[in-house]
């Protein structure tokens, strides 16, 4: 049986399932086997581990422990009460115009930023001026219609996850800070520290950004400077603001003080910190790269809930899961009927009742024609019963989004 345990009832002789630690990001860490040596369990107390996953029959067994079953009911309870609230973000522009937009924009992000990287690795002069327009259009392209860009956030490929991250991460803090109704300057501040955020990893050596195995102790110690370097490097950058600067610095703490690159802890971090750290665990562990197999968007979300409090801010987890719903845009959910659906569109009074795209029968075990419902309009009696994950039903979503 697969139960979580705290990680101080870890002994020699248990078998891990699961380090629960995706929230480490570049996490290349071998993730299941049995413990052997003392020394393997005080190195997974050092990386801020609290909970981890073991399989009591390969392993011992501990009193200590709850089910795996158990968890994630706890985690799908709070995820529905979290969602009970309506997101509030209507949509002034519907969706079939705002995609054309949203497309240039994501497209344009993608070559700007990684020009600016480049950039600035070449030690050439830098021009701030297209980052804040840039800025501007992802920002207002969210208060037309945020389901656009929410669209083409969960279309990405594995090996251009460097520049993805930081246009997917600009799009969720644009969601989240207008949901939140950050001042238009303070809002526009954070879109840009989100973009630029991994500016630091241009001094992080190749063989160790694009390593495909995992990482050695000394290597992820190199990695995590990148956090140092994007601060100093921003913070020298005429024409980037004191926000922007907070935003990118910070996206690696924890409030229990094991992220980096300071260690701060609880209210030493800012609040554009807590958010950009709760938006950046959420896009990196719901996408596909070489060496890590995405989340749907729904587990994403129980897993901020499961890691609330000793890593993320629990009160913005909250927020964050309100801002995207309940089944954010890019989910797949079975319906009463048995039909499957990729949501496309949030509904901005009810979460449970989104705009789907239908185009596979459970029932049936086969494809159907692709079909748009709108689970909220008062003749449909369909409703989803759950989430479920593509690649049990060797669906890919991105061919239905848009």
């Amino acid at each position: 049986m697969i139960k979580r345990i705290p990680v101080s009832a870890l002994k020699v002789g248990m078998y891990i399932t699961d380090l629960n630690n995706d929230w480490i990001p570049h996490n290349t860490q071998r993730k299941r086997g049995f413990i052997k040596r003392e020394e393997t369990i005080e190195k997974i107390r050092q990386m801020g581990v609290k909970y981890i996953y073991i399989d009591t029959g390969r392993g011992l067994d501990t009193q200590d422990a709850e089910t795996a079953g158990e968890v994630d009911r706890r985690n799908e309870a709070a995820l529905q009460k979290a969602g009970e609230t309506s997101p509030g973000l209507r949509a002034a522009t519907p969706m079939e115009e705002e995609i054309v937009i949203a497309q240039q924009i994501h497209s344009q992000a993608q070559g700007l930023v990684g020009s600016f990287l480049n950039n600035v690795k070449m030690g050439t002069a830098v021009d701030v001026a297209p980052i804040h327009q840039l800025a501007d259009e992802l920002q207002n392209s969210v208060f037309r219609n945020a389901n656009a860009l929410s669209c083409l956030g969960r279309i990405r490929e594995k090996d251009n996850y460097l520049l993805e991250h930081s246009v997917n991460l600009s799009v969720l803090m644009s969601l989240f800070g207008n949901f939140r109704k950050l001042s238009s300057d303070v809002l526009h501040q954070t879109i840009v520290g989100a973009l630029l955020h991994d500016l630091g990893k241009i001094l992080t050596p190749d063989e160790i950004l694009h390593k495909p195995g995992r990482l050695t102790a000394e290597e992820f110690e190199v990695m995590k400077l990148h956090a140092r370097h994007s601060r100093d490097i921003l913070s020298s950058t005429e024409g980037i603001g004191e926000i922007s600067v907070i935003t990118a610095a910070q996206h690696h703490e924890k409030l229990d003080g094991s992220g980096y690159p300071e260690g701060l802890k609880g209210d030493e971090i800012s609040e554009y910190g807590r958010m950009v750290a709760i938006t950046d665990v959420y896009d990196a562990i719901t996408a596909d790269r070489v060496y890590h197999k995405g989340m749907t968007p729904t587990q994403g979300l129980k897993k901020l809930l499961e890691w609330s409090g000793d890593h993320l801010d629990p009160v913005l987890v909250k927020q964050f899961i309100r801002c995207l719903g309940l089944y954010p845009v890019g989910s797949l959910v079975l319906l009463e009927s048995g039909r499957l659906g990729v949501v496309v569109e949030t509904n901005d009074h009810d979460q449970r009742l989104p705009v789907v795209r239908l185009m596979y029968h459970t029932r049936f075990r086969m494809p159907i024609p692709v079909e748009t419902l709108d689970l909220s309009k008062p003749n449909v009696q369909d409703h989803i019963i759950r989430a479920v994950d593509p690649d049990d039903y060797h669906i890919d979503i991105r061919k239905f989004l848009i």
